[in-house]
């Protein structure tokens, strides 16, 4: 049953063409994630359709009630429907009081209380926690009617979606399949036009150097010699303008096959660049230590008693549900609050949500160039990395999008000279390309990174430790976040008990070595212990895999 129908549709902002839509039809059981770059029009699209904004050309036609969860908008606790709101765990509370995570929580519960047969999704797991997007995912697995989601949580994408929407230069275009089939299918388009151009390339220059040939041909025929006879040298005359000629005209043929020849343009691939840490080499095993952390706000307890460390060289995610102290323990560690201890050879560069990093009034380039230990040459690879390409770099901060920014704070973070990251959510305001960049030079970074996301595939696919606050407690997991969401999931038996005990004494031994060897003198057979750390290291490995 069809939805929705789009025809001929033309958006403009200003002069700006932003969507040029010809046909775009969308049935009942097709679940549509929009992918594009930002202020590629995903937004504006959703805009359309729900006709708070009207097209300049065309028409759009729905079929049925529309619901729309829009991104820059807080639901309304009376509207939603009761059951949704017991089941997004905001029974009793005040819209006033609510954080910024149960504020879009209210949103969802009001879209999902309506009877619709088109939901509208704008970065929906936007401010959620994990337990947020969990809700979130469970009820779009099961809305029976058709969908139209803009995020950039690939995760929800690839579970939810069987059509992927893209969004480019103004021109849409369907793949069928969820986000990864859609990178597959585009994978292959890049391929395809690789060797279309190589084809193109090999063709031009053959027809080129056929053009040369025959006229070089045409070139070197002899004029007729002066002692021959005038009838021989009539029918020698004659012989070679005809030969010329028809040199003349292949010549002209080939350059006709040149000129129609369809020309391919040539597949831009992005150099790569590794971002080595430089400065001094740092031989601790613990950069950063806290014990017996506590923290409070009045009579509310964020967490008490908490001890976490953080490894020379590892990279971990600091999770919890919103509000349970995340950015607050960030803040601790940058302000070395008591309990706390961090290497005095730790040069640490903080990402913070605020973006105070960046002169708002300089360039892009001239706010990374004035910290970056790189060369102008590096820096511009790595910004092109990030999607900011030649002129690019000369645009002043203060016009830059948010994402932008984002993008252009962690260019500068990562080209200083540090040697840990602190990063609080680096992929708000992201595209999904933008994240994916990101994800690359984070995953490449031979620093050490402590960082906050809800984004479970960035989690998964960058974090090898993770810490997590729960029940006011700070714990911690060595290895990637699928590994602690298994254990948690498993019902706890004696083995598991077993399992536990024997895991919190290695984790005791394992304190009292990085102890030993941070202060490490003489006296003390470095290499043993070294060895020692390396065997526990595997045992922690082998019980959490369990």
């Amino acid at each position: 049953m069809l939805v929705l129908d789009i025809s001929k549709l033309k958006k403009y902002y200003g002069d700006r063409l932003i969507l040029d839509i010809k046909d775009l039809k969308i049935y009942r059981e097709d679940k549509v994630g929009i992918v594009g770059l930002n202020g590629s029009g995903k937004t504006t699209l959703l805009n359309l359709i729900s006709k708070d904004v009207l097209p300049d050309e065309g028409f759009i036609r729905t079929f049925g009630n529309i619901s729309y969860i829009k991104q820059l908008e807080y639901g309304n606790a009376e509207i939603a429907h009761g059951k949704y709101i017991s089941e997004f765990g905001l029974k009793g509370k005040k819209r006033s009081y609510m954080s910024g995570g149960e504020l879009t929580r209210l949103k969802i519960a009001e879209a999902f209380s309506k009877d619709c047969s088109l939901l509208l999704a704008d970065e929906p797991t936007s401010n959620l926690d994990l337990d947020g997007i969990n809700m979130l995912l469970e009820k779009l697995l099961n809305f029976d009617n058709a969908l139209l989601i803009v995020s950039h949580d690939r995760d929800l994408l690839d579970r939810v979606c069987n059509k992927i929407l893209e969004i480019e230069d103004g021109h849409v275009k369907l793949y069928d399949g969820n986000y990864s089939d859609y990178k597959e299918q585009k994978e292959l388009e890049r391929k395809t036009k690789e060797l279309e151009y190589e084809k193109y390339i090999k063709e031009k220059r053959r027809l080129e150097r056929a053009i040369i040939e025959t006229k070089n041909k045409s070139r070197s025929i002899k004029k007729t010699p002066r002692r021959m006879g005038i009838s021989e040298a009539r029918l020698h005359k004659m012989g070679n303008q005809s030969a010329k000629r028809s040199l003349e005209k292949k010549a002209k043929a080939i350059q006709s096959r040149l000129e129609k020849l369809e020309v391919k343009e040539k597949v831009k691939d992005i150099e790569k660049v590794r971002v080595d840490i430089l400065g001094d080499e740092i031989h601790t095993k613990i950069l950063i230590e806290g014990q017996d952390i506590n923290k409070s706000f009045g009579k509310r307890t964020l967490f008490k008693k908490g001890n976490f460390q953080i490894y020379n060289g590892s990279k971990t995610a600091l999770i919890g549900d919103n509000g349970s102290g995340k950015t607050t323990l960030l803040n601790m560690i940058m302000n070395e609050e008591k309990g706390i201890k961090i290497s005095r050879k730790a040069k640490i560069g903080y990402f913070s949500q605020d973006l105070s990093i960046l002169d708002e009034n300089k360039s892009i380039i001239e706010n990374i160039m004035e910290t970056s230990i790189y060369d102008e040459t590096t820096i511009r690879i790595m910004l092109a990395r990030l999607l900011f390409k030649r002129e690019d770099v000369y645009k002043k901060v203060k016009v830059l999008s948010g994402g932008e920014r984002v993008k252009v704070s962690l260019a500068k973070i990562l080209s200083s000279d540090f040697n840990m990251l602190i990063l609080d959510e680096p992929t708000n305001y992201l595209d999904i390309y933008s994240i994916e960049a990101v994800e690359e030079a984070l995953t490449e970074y031979e620093g050490t990174i402590l960082f906050v996301s809800h984004d479970r595939r960035f989690i998964d696919k960058i974090a090898d430790n993770i810490i997590y606050i729960e029940n006011h407690r700070i714990k911690t997991f060595n290895g990637r976040l699928k590994e602690l969401e298994n254990r948690k999931n498993r019902p706890v038996d004696m083995d598991e008990k077993k399992l536990a005990e024997e895991k919190a004494i290695l984790q005791y031994r394992l304190s009292e070595i990085l102890g030993k060897l941070s202060m490490a003198d003489k006296d003390e057979d470095i290499e043993a212990l070294d060895k020692e750390y390396k065997k526990i290291l595997e045992k922690l490995k082998a019980i959490n895999e369990n």
